[in-house]
């Protein structure tokens, strides 16, 4: 019975996602919420000027329209219903990841509006994020959640009132690196979508079926979306969707009380970030030199030749070998291995 709701999550979020681009790519294009490509990125991809933004509203529409009832149902069978805070849990993080891509949506419009390639700015992103962060963290200490995590070959610790700055310095931190993800047809959606199914496998080990069922809407969503992402992309997810796709992966994360292996599983968005991270710093130690041809990676790979297809399937088999490893984590932690 449990299986049967994963299952129609998934199966479902990509029908949904997948349909209901039939009607958005075309309003997208005759509302002109399209991409102003920056001058700075690689040449070949002012081809890509004009393609329609927002693209996000598919899995956003897909994994909420169908997790969330999937979910309430699996608690309402009576089978084996999680306590009130595993529920508190998946409600609030799918409302952390709404809030997250509401400020996409923000972004995106001002985008769109002005037809330039620069929407909020850093610091007024960097603002709301806490806000967001802080209300959700806010919510889970009313529901009396405990401040322990699962900490690789150590297990469970109880970091104490660490827990919450350090918590909301990681959900911004992973929300921002996974829309540094967002650059090249494919990409993101392909990368999250490994992951959730990662995310998926594992929490039913952990007695986590909510989760498990978020996760698979998200999986079965991003799968949809690249039925029109993936190379050539015929929209683009936008801010919108790529700040909504952490902030899910967050939710499923802190869900599960496994937060930390969202570096394994997110093995590619903390190389995006690190990446730009690195080349910002290493500009400024030597006045002017580059680390990398171009930041985020992905665009170093595009300037040494890779095509856009090459560079989604290796970063994917990246995060499964990620996902990989963080399963193996949790079966051994839970002694199947």
């Amino acid at each position: 019975m449990t299986k049967m709701w994963t299952i129609i999550a998934a199966v479902g979020s990509f029908g949904v996602a997948a349909l209901f681009g039939l009607w958005l790519v075309p309003f997208l294009k005759k509302v002109h919420f399209q991409q102003t490509i920056r001058e700075e990125g690689p040449d070949w991809h002012q081809s890509k000027q004009g393609t329609p933004i927002m693209g996000g509203f598919m899995f956003i529409l897909s994994s909420i329209a169908v997790g969330l009832p999937c979910v309430l149902l699996y608690n309402g069978t009576g089978n084996a219903p999680e306590t009130m805070l595993l529920c508190a849990k998946v409600y609030a993080g799918m409302a952390m990841a709404l809030a997250f891509g509401g400020i996409g949506f923000i972004d995106d419009y001002i985008k769109a509006i002005k037809k330039r390639n620069l929407g909020l700015t850093a610091v007024q992103k960097l603002v709301l994020q806490f806000l967001v962060a802080i209300a959700y963290l806010a919510t889970m200490y009313l529901f009396k959640d405990n401040t322990e995590t699962f900490i690789p070959f150590v297990g469970m610790v109880d970091i104490g009132l660490f827990y919450y700055p350090l918590s909301a310095i990681f959900i911004v931190g992973i929300v921002n690196a996974v829309n540094l993800t967002d650059g090249i047809d494919g990409l993101n959606g392909s990368v999250t979508f490994f992951g959730a199914v990662f995310f998926m496998m594992m929490a039913p080990f952990l007695d986590r079926m909510g989760a498990s069922i978020m996760a698979a809407a998200l999986a079965g969503g991003c799968l949809g979306f690249l039925v029109w992402n993936f190379h050539p992309a015929k929209v683009f997810m936008g801010d919108t969707g790529s700040l909504y796709l952490g902030g899910f992966m967050c939710a499923i994360a802190f869900a599960l009380d496994m937060p930390v292996m969202l570096i394994l599983v997110g093995l590619v968005y903390i190389m995006e970030m690190f990446s730009v991270i690195l080349q910002v710093g290493y500009f400024k130690l030597t006045h002017g030199k580059r680390l990398f041809k171009m930041s985020p990676i992905h665009h170093h790979f595009e300037k040494c030749g890779w095509s856009e297809v090459k560079i989604v399937v290796v970063f994917s088999a990246l995060t499964a070998i990620g996902g990989a490893l963080s399963l193996l984590m949790v079966m051994k932690y839970k002694g199947l291995v």
